[in-house]
Order: C-alpha cells, then sequence, then structure tokens
C-alpha cells in the first residue's frame, strides 16, 4: 500500500471525473485519473495503484474487459476494482462482477457511499498486502529452516563418518571449519599403540560366533572410551586389535607420554574384563606395542568408503612389540622409554631383532605408572 493510498479514477466524463477526484482527495488519498479503457490498462501497470474505481461504459475498452484483463494479469499484486454504472440494469453489475470486480457503485454519487466503499476496499487491500507479505516472510523461513536442516543433517552425517577414526572433538572442529585439509597427505613424528587379545584366536575357533561377538562388544565398548579420552586417533579395528595413534590429526606435545598413560588404561580394563571371561572358561590375556617415530598419514580409500591411516616403519614396529608382548605386557621402544622415564616404571629388557626390521630395538616394559 502507498502512503497515503493511491487510488486510480477511470472516467471518460470530465464532470464526473473531477466530482470523484475532489471527493477522495478531500479524504486525503492521492488520485491519479484516466479517460478511457487502454490508458486505464497503461497506468495501472505503470503507478500500480491501490484501488481503481473504474467505469464501466466507455470507448475503446469497457469497464469489463479492463477489468477482466487487469484481473488476468500474473504480473500485477491485488488491485480492488470498484465498478461504476450510471445503469440500474443489474446485468452490467453481473457483467463486471464475474469478470472480476470487486463492488460496484452507480451514478450518481452518493459522497457518504462512495467514501464508505473506497475505505471498505482498501482496508480489504491493506489486509490482503499483510497476508501476502507474511507468506512471503513464512515462506522465506521455510526455506531457510529447510536450508539449516539439510546442513544439519548433512554435518551429523560428516561428523559421524569422521567420529569413526577421529577423536569426537576434532571431528568436530573439522566439521565446524568446514576445511579437511588437515586429512590430506602429509608426513609426521607420530607415537603408534598396537594392542590385541592373547589366545583369541583359539577361542574364537571354539566359541560360538554370538559368544564371540559379545566378548568383543564388550572389549571394544571398554576401549573406546579410553582412546577418546586421551585424545588418540582410532587408526583402524584388527578383529581383536586396535591401532592408535599420536599427535595426528590432532597435535599434542607429549604423545608417548599420552600413549604409554592410554596403554597402561587399557590393561587395567581389560584385566577386569578377563576376571569375568575366566569365570566363563575363557582364558584371553591382552598385549600392547607402543613405537615412536615419522610415518606418512591421510586419508586412504575411495569414493564411499575411506579411513585415515598411517604408514611407515614406526607402525611396523609398534606392530611387532604387540605381537612379542605376553599376557599384561606394555613394550616400548628406547625413544618411547626415554620420553616417559619421569612418570613411569620401566624394566629394560634388551635388544631384540624383528621379522621385516634390519636393525635390532632396544625394548623395555611398562611396569605402571609412579605414584605421586
Amino acid at each position: 500500500m502507498h502512503d497515503p493510498p493511491r487510488i486510480l479514477i477511470v472516467d471518460d466524463n470530465e464532470a464526473n471525473l473531477d466530482i470523484a477526484r475532489v471527493r477522495l482527495e478531500s479524504r486525503g488519498y492521492e488520485i491519479i485519473t484516466a479517460t478511457d479503457g487502454e490508458a486505464a490498462l497503461e497506468r495501472v501497470r505503470r503507478d500500480r495503484p491501490d484501488l481503481v474505481l473504474l467505469d464501466i461504459m466507455m470507448p475503446k475498452l469497457d469497464g469489463i474487459e479492463v477489468t477482466r484483463r487487469l484481473k488476468a494479469d500474473a504480473s500485477l499484486p491485488f488491485i480492488p476494482i470498484i465498478l461504476v454504472t450510471a445503469k440500474a440494469d443489474a446485468k452490467d453489475v453481473v457483467s463486471g462482477l464475474d469478470a472480476g470486480g470487486d463492488d460496484y457503485l452507480t451514478k450518481p454519487f452518493d459522497h457518504a457511499a462512495l467514501v464508505a466503499r473506497v475505505s471498505s476496499m482498501l482496508r480489504i487491500k491493506a489486509l490482503h498486502d499483510t497476508v501476502q507479505e507474511q507468506a512471503a516472510e513464512l515462506a522465506s523461513w521455510n526455506k531457510t529452516l529447510e536450508e539449516r536442516v539439510a546442513a544439519q543433517i548433512g554435518e551429523i552425517e560428516r561428523v559421524g563418518r569422521l567420529k569413526r577414526f577421529l577423536p569426537p572433538q576434532l571431528a568436530e572442529m573439522i566439521v565446524s571449519a568446514s576445511d579437511d585439509r588437515i586429512l590430506e597427505s602429509h608426513r609426521r613424528d607420530i607415537a603408534v599403540l598396537f594392542c590385541d587379545l592373547r589366545g583369541f584366536t583359539s577361542f574364537a575357533e571354539v566359541g560360538e560366533p554370538e559368544e564371540v561377538m559379545a566378548l568383543l562388544d564388550g572389549y571394544h565398548q571398554a576401549l573406546g572410551p579410553l582412546i577418546h579420552q586421551f585424545e588418540g586417533t582410532l587408526e583402524r579395528f584388527t578383529g581383536d586389535g586396535l591401532v592408535v595413534f599420536f599427535n595426528d590429526p590432532l597435535p599434542c606435545p607429549d604423545p608417548a607420554e599420552r600413549a604409554v598413560r592410554l596403554a597402561v588404561a587399557m590393561r587395567d580394563a581389560v584385566a577386569l574384563l578377563a576376571a569375568s571371561w575366566r569365570k566363563r572358561g575363557h582364558e584371553i590375556g591382552f598385549g600392547i606395542g607402543i613405537a615412536q617415530g615419522f610415518a606418512t598419514l591421510g586419508r586412504m580409500g575411495f569414493e564411499g568408503r575411506a579411513d585415515y591411516g598411517a604408514i611407515g616403519t614406526v607402525t611396523n614396529l609398534a606392530a611387532r612389540l604387540c605381537a612379542e608382548a605376553k599376557d599384561g605386557e606394555i613394550l616400548v621402544t628406547a625413544r618411547v622409554a626415554a620420553a616417559v622415564e619421569p612418570f613411569a616404571d620401566l624394566r629394560s629388557l634388551g635388544e631384540a631383532t624383528f621379522k621385516g626390521l634390519s636393525r635390532p630395538t632396544e625394548v623395555s616394559h611398562v611396569i605402571g605408572l609412579k605414584q605421586g
């Protein structure tokens, strides 16, 4: 709606035009005029009045045809039309209303009726415009809401995929920053922890599948939260084994310390589980190997299925240490031992040579964490 409301008066009779204009201008309305049907169409499309006071009997195009064309024009907003006729013939009124007219008046004008009809139609126009604005605003909000929901669903799915191998806080950080370049191939110094169960293969050979899966589920449920607690990156499950590394992609100043502290917590957690396993006749132990060194890390896989992994001698060495560890042992390299000596009790086991590695490795066993 314009302020003040804009009214187009259309009449080929100058006297009638002047009478209507004077009466409506006295009420504070902005008045524009046209003297035939074609001019009326042009002014409506150019000036977009809030109301049309339209004479039916006019040259070129009569008011009924003008009404029909205006109401059929989808590019125009809702503009109420009051039809004006000098005839008492009901056919003109009916034809005009059928064409889309919203109300009618007969000439000569009754001043009070003219003002009342105009005021009523402008209220309807204002209400219609308000509804349209609210509908447009609602449509905009709905679209925004749909976009937000879609974005949130996508974010949840992406976080879920990343949480398969990253600490939850890191997965959420990558998604919120919309930047996963951190997952591209790169080289970094990391601490790698391998762990698996002793005697599991024999148990799986004779145990029922449901029993095997139940044991693994309890085992993973116990160790998974510990990995997140120490902010390790879970590279993969290997049956009864787990591969975890530190200092990538989440940097930390103490990768060896975190790896050893996680290893001790894991050993304690599995010891509790092993006690319940023994009650069911299952003698299953647990061993861990930890090494530190440089590796190449990044996303590996194909479209739709990818993991984040580390490749290098350090991973092979941690795996070899894990394979050599007896039940309850945490075997570490000399570099790891030196890093954790201030807070861990260690026992040197001397040098060991492992398959696939040309040089012997100094190995220590982590007995436990020092008190205090």
